[in-house]
């Protein structure tokens, strides 16, 4: 990865802008003056620049924004630390994340998410916290929503820790709609799951795994929309995985809850069957599940039922996976991998056209947050993720920034690749 500075005028040439603001794709030239932008057009003189960006053949996007990852700083560094999380997001194209409160101590205090921005002020990405829904996500008292937004917390979740209480979950729903922040609650029904490691279905029955439920999504799918219905309030349901709970969402949406929801690149990629190999890397929560579940994230995103992809990025240290399935922890790293996954089984086979998939990593997730994206104006910051469509190639270990490296993708062979990430007066070559 390879850092320089672009001062003065420089022309991005030839390349092919996918607004997302605007539903267009265009081949349009831009000009920045010291990292804003001063001209968009069909093409612009190469004589009003210091400086030409050849980017024919070339995809430029907003900057790509995942609302959904683990930096597990403060308490586990040994995993991840908000700077190499960074860094894994820029190789991933991602210009924005947001990093969710289960770390040690969790996010639950105005210091906790000052402690995160500190951290985060001097590096390229914007690293956006989520801040617990309840003091310490012991699921017992609220946290301090007001304070906890005035810091700069983006959403809440108690993310890994389901809020059992319904009565605690529609206190957090009302109190949201004063600080205008959606609630991302775990789902996961934790007396049907029933310590299940896998989907329960016909692999765990084949290798006598215990099994967590389908159902065990849904049920805590159908309460969640229930009373953020009753409560009109903003409810992001978050690594959604079975055909119910898609078919719920959908219902919801259609009776105009205020709902959104995400799928992770591993659940549009894998089933339950990668784990008939007893690889630990394929262990997640919640569960791979069976094909009809992937084809139906699939069609949500096609309708929008599904409104983003996140990558869940979940490190851990080797120790943490390299052990007995019923005994690894939780969860893969998936920002590096994350759009070439996504190329080759949506836009590849012609689930999503570029412009869609474009919205899955931008627009859509800059709405849920409340952040901002490049909108191809003049007098705009610059922040663009520039990728290659028909670039293949094959992702290993040296396409991991992360500190951790627990994925089942080390060998998959992609067509679609993420190249340079442009941030102000700054361009990143990935590769």
């Amino acid at each position: 990865m390879k850092k320089s500075d672009l001062k003065g005028k420089v022309l991005l040439q030839g390349g092919k802008v996918v607004n997302p603001s605007s539903d267009s794709i265009q081949k349009q030239d831009i000009l920045l003056d010291d990292g804003k932008i001063a001209l968009v057009e069909q093409e612009i003189e190469e004589e009003k620049a210091d400086k030409v960006i050849e980017l024919t053949d070339r995809v430029i996007a907003p900057g790509f924004i995942d609302i959904h990852t683990h930096l597990r700083e403060p308490g586990q560094e040994d995993s991840e630390t908000i700077r190499s999380g960074a860094q894994a997001a820029l190789a991933g194209g991602f210009t924005q994340i947001c990093c969710m409160p289960n770390t040690i101590p969790p996010i639950s205090t105005e210091g906790d998410v000052l402690f995160v921005k500190n951290k985060a002020q001097n590096l390229e990405v914007k690293v956006h916290p989520v801040a617990s829904i309840t003091k310490g996500r012991a699921g017992k008292e609220l946290s301090e929503f007001s304070e906890l937004v005035e810091a700069g917390a983006v959403a809440f979740s108690d993310d890994g820790s389901p809020v059992e209480s319904s009565q605690i979950m529609r206190n957090a729903l009302e109190y949201s709609k004063i600080v205008d922040r959606p609630i991302v609650n775990h789902s996961v029904d934790q007396d049907l799951k029933n310590g299940g490691i896998i989907n329960e279905g016909k692999v765990s029955a084949q290798t006598g795994l215990n099994g967590n439920p389908p159902i065990a999504e849904e049920i805590m799918v159908q309460r969640d929309l229930k009373i953020a219905e009753f409560t009109d309030a903003k409810l992001h349901i978050p690594h959604v995985t079975t055909k119910g709970a898609v078919e719920l969402i959908r219902q919801a949406k259609e009776r105009g809850v205020k709902v959104s929801a995400e799928a992770t690149p591993h659940h549009l990629s894998l089933t339950e069957e990668y784990l008939k190999t007893f690889d630990t890397r394929g262990k997640v929560a919640p569960p791979l599940r069976e094909e009809k579940d992937r084809q139906a994230l699939i069609q949500g995103l096609k309708d929008g039922t599904i409104d983003v992809i996140a990558t869940d990025h979940a490190p851990h240290t080797y120790n943490k996976k390299e052990t007995t399935l019923d005994l690894a922890a939780y969860g893969m790293i998936g920002m590096e991998s994350a759009f070439g996954l996504m190329m080759d089984n949506l836009v590849n086979k012609n689930e999503l056209s570029i412009l869609e998939l474009v919205k899955k990593f931008t627009i859509n997730p800059a709405q849920i947050m409340d952040l901002d994206i490049c909108r191809f104006q003049p007098g705009e910051k610059a922040e663009f993720t520039i990728f290659d469509e028909n670039e293949w190639w094959v992702f290993n270990e040296e396409s991991v920034y992360s500190k951790s490296k627990n994925t089942p993708f080390f060998g998959t062979e992609m067509t679609g690749r993420v190249k340079k990430v442009i941030i102000g007066d700054r361009v990143i070559e990935i590769y």
